[in-house]
């Protein structure tokens, strides 16, 4: 999957996924009210203007791009039906040709890492069939239990040629809080010290050399939020074989000149997040021409201006 996803981000030219992580906030009046009179003001009623708004976005930004981000989350918050609608904007994303990376963050003991791992890349066994719950291309995945909760993921990746991207310096504020403290490098007294994240980074540099893919970077990557562009300029050299997932473009500040070093000298090895900054856009003064009514045409006009963001940073840089 890491190489369909390479394939992907190289015929469009652009290293973005798109994070469907839609609010009722962010959904138009006129959806929410076609959704409400259809099914009421109920969890289904919530969902039905989900999957509405979901359907017009990536109607309008399938063409501009290779993956999808649907944050489970949001969709649980109204309960089976919201789990519903996910799965139905997996299947919608996979017909047209996107990757859909399932932002789940899950991670647990073994037992539970690996029913987690069957839920989201893999299939259950019920009766004489195997049936896949959630069916994404990827999911992300918290390292904090160790290797016996991440490798139950990394075998079902192997069995299904799936991956998973593995936290180790997130996107928010107080991510320093565990991620930056330091702490003993090695196994032996006296051996120094180096960030968590930096120790997170190098245990995540280990597993991906279980699964590579054909085009050199393994199917186990990792998440750095691009809001710490030094910090992901130590982790790139530290995970040289890891796709990174970059969050935290455009709402939470960064921009296309933080992008640089997380990316090799192909421009590879990472793929740029944006949610609402897309989703929401109508909502953003810069896009507010387009009004509710088409908000679906100004998350495409966003993504257009975030891929010539990051492509006028590279063109400004020499690597």
């Amino acid at each position: 999957m890491i190489d369909k996803l390479i394939q992907k981000i190289q015929k469009t030219g652009a290293p973005i996924v798109v994070g469907l992580d839609p609010m009722l906030k962010f959904v138009p009046d006129h959806i929410r009210k076609a959704a409400f009179e259809e099914k009421g003001e109920t969890l289904e009623g919530a969902a039905e203007a989900v999957w509405l708004f979901n359907k017009a976005i990536v109607d309008r930004i399938c063409d501009l791009i290779p993956a999808v981000k649907p944050q489970i989350a949001m969709y649980e918050q109204f309960g089976i039906p919201g789990l519903a609608v996910f799965r139905r904007t997996v299947d919608y994303c996979r017909e047209k040709g996107l990757v859909v990376i399932g932002d789940a963050k899950r991670g647990d003991i073994g037992s539970t890492s690996a029913a987690y791992a069957a839920a989201h890349l893999g299939r259950v066994q019920v009766g004489d069939s195997l049936c896949a719950a959630f069916d994404e291309d990827f999911v992300t995945v918290n390292p904090y239990l160790g290797s016996d909760g991440v490798q139950p993921f990394i075998d079902v990746c192997r069995e299904e040629k799936k991956g998973i991207f593995v936290l180790v310096k997130t996107s928010n504020p107080s991510s320093g809080e565990f991620q930056d403290r330091l702490v003993q490098s090695g196994v032996t007294a006296g051996e120094g010290t180096k960030p968590l994240y930096e120790v997170v980074g190098e245990k995540v540099a280990g597993w991906s050399e279980q699964l590579m893919g054909e085009n050199g970077y393994s199917y186990v990557g990792a998440v750095v939020g691009a809001t710490y562009p030094e910090q992901g300029m130590v982790l790139r050299r530290v995970m040289p074989r890891c796709f990174i997932l970059v969050p935290g473009y455009g709402a939470q500040g960064a921009t296309g000149k933080d992008l640089i070093h997380f990316f090799d000298e192909d421009r590879l090895g990472a793929i740029v997040n944006s949610s609402r900054g897309i989703i929401a856009a109508y909502q953003n003064e810069k896009y507010s021409k387009f009004g509710p009514a088409n908000f679906a045409d100004a998350s495409r006009q966003a993504v257009i201006d975030m891929i010539t963001d990051i492509d006028q940073a590279f063109a400004g840089v020499d690597r």
